[in-house]
């Protein structure tokens, strides 16, 4: 084929993309900075490189990640199996030895005859059909130029909170309301006594922190209206009274009187099987986070989709600007991919890169566009970065069950849930497979 595609980044995505458009017989140009170039977090010459844990989560099919990489295997993925292929022991989860995964990914890459890797930084977005994958720390220059593409659809740090599952909470604790009764009850009200309430504050202003890398800018200090609750904390006990916890305007249906505190919850998704702890965004670890937050009552037994983070981490407001195939909605010619469209992890970004270059694969061939099913992990991927719903409070989001539709019968077992979850989702996307007669090697 003539087409020719520029795919700028080297990474999880990037590669995913490159790798599927080659493999389609399309010409590609793969733009990395490396080596001439690192970002503070890169060390490694390869591509795909790992810069945090060397863990891609599960590897169960009764997970999310684990059905996460089970799909992508099914539409062809390249990291996958280069993955297991280099893998060390981890328990249940899939774990890589970082050199030797990185290693295989960058020959696979370099060995494919209609891949050309021009190294060096890019500092404009090429003419031409072209999928960006720059990662997080894209560099100053080609960030301000994206930031041109977007408008004001950029941000540089990630400040999201903890989001639970609806069906987790103690329905016999909390209740829907809203402040002062306006509008419609949409959110789950957790009242703490003054008792709760003291001691919830004395285990959050002694929990444990996450460690800010030496290139990060700590976000509070970049803008106030992100204080990490536990900063918030330290300023005095009754501090969060007068924000986030303020119980102002909301009455406990059951005693008839303003409660202490308050914990607000808000929808996360457009179905309501997810809810963020609203102005929750932290800086604690993960399992601090489940420690201290499952005080607060209803939450006991909170199943959490994802915890609170805040860190550097450049990404677009994707519900506003990008269609469910990674595309921009007002330029079909350009692809987003990797944790710059709010996917979070490393599965997830190689899976939006192998979604992204299967989407441009066909519509380069003039073939039907593959339509990723809403219950499968990867549709329900795209579906949340690409929902106008969410556009307003965009947060980076992961791999998590709570993000599929609901299966309609009530299983009590958590694994036999999930597995019935896991079992819909692979069917659904064999059918969507063999409907458009995608490549049975693949299958």
């Amino acid at each position: 084929m003539t087409a020719s595609v520029n795919v700028i980044g080297a990474g999880l995505a990037g590669c995913e993309a490159a790798w599927h458009l080659a493999q389609e017989g399309i010409n590609v140009r793969l733009f990395e900075m490396k080596p001439e170039k690192y970002t503070p977090a890169h060390k490694y010459s390869g591509f795909a490189e790992l810069v945090c844990s060397n863990s891609l989560k599960a590897a169960r099919l009764e997970s999310a990640a684990g059905l996460l990489k089970y799909e992508m295997e099914m539409l062809g993925s390249l990291t996958v199996p280069c993955a297991k292929a280099n893998s060390v022991e981890a328990g249940g989860a899939l774990a890589v030895d970082r050199e030797k995964f990185s290693d295989a990914v960058t020959e696979k890459i370099r060995s494919h005859p209609l891949i050309e890797i021009v190294e060096g930084e890019v500092t404009e977005i090429p003419e031409g059909m072209t999928v960006i994958a720059t990662g997080p720390l894209t560099s100053e220059a080609l960030a301000d130029e994206i930031k041109k593409l977007c408008g004001e659809g950029l941000s540089f740090y990630d400040a999201a909170a903890p989001i639970v599952t609806f069906e987790s909470l103690d329905k016999e604790k909390v209740f829907f309301a809203s402040r002062y009764d306006r509008g419609d009850a949409d959110y789950i009200n957790c009242p703490m006594n003054k008792e709760e309430y003291l001691a919830f504050h004395n285990e959050l202003i002694n929990a444990e922190k996450v460690q800010l890398k030496d290139f990060e800018t700590h976000p509070f200090s970049v803008y106030e209206g992100c204080m990490p609750i536990e900063e918030l904390a330290r300023r005095g006990v009754d501090t969060m009274r007068f924000g986030p916890m303020k119980p102002v305007g909301i009455d406990d249906p059951r005693t008839g009187r303003r409660p202490y505190a308050v914990v607000q919850l808000r929808r996360e998704n457009r179905e309501g099987t997810m809810f963020n702890l609203v102005g929750f965004q932290t800086n604690l670890k993960f399992g601090e986070q489940k420690r201290v937050f499952s005080m607060i009552p209803g939450l006991e037994n909170a199943e959490f989709m994802r915890f609170g983070v805040m860190h550097r981490n450049t990404f677009i407001n994707s519900p506003q600007l990008l269609c469910s195939d990674f595309s921009m909605r007002d330029n079909g010619d350009i692809f987003f991919a990797g944790q710059m469209t709010g996917v979070e992890g490393y599965m997830e970004s190689a899976a939006s890169g192998l979604i992204a270059g299967i989407a441009l694969a066909r519509k380069i061939k003039g073939l039907e566009p593959l339509r990723l099913p809403a219950d499968t992990m990867t549709g329900a991927l795209s579906a949340y970065i690409s929902d106008p719903f969410n556009a307003g409070s965009f947060q980076p989001m992961g791999a998590n069950m709570g993000i599929l539709p609901d299966i309609g019968i009530r299983i009590r077992d958590k694994k036999e849930r999930y597995g019935a979850y896991a079992q819909r989702a692979v069917d659904s996307l064999k059918n969507e497979l063999e409907r458009i007669n995608y490549g049975e090697d693949n299958c």
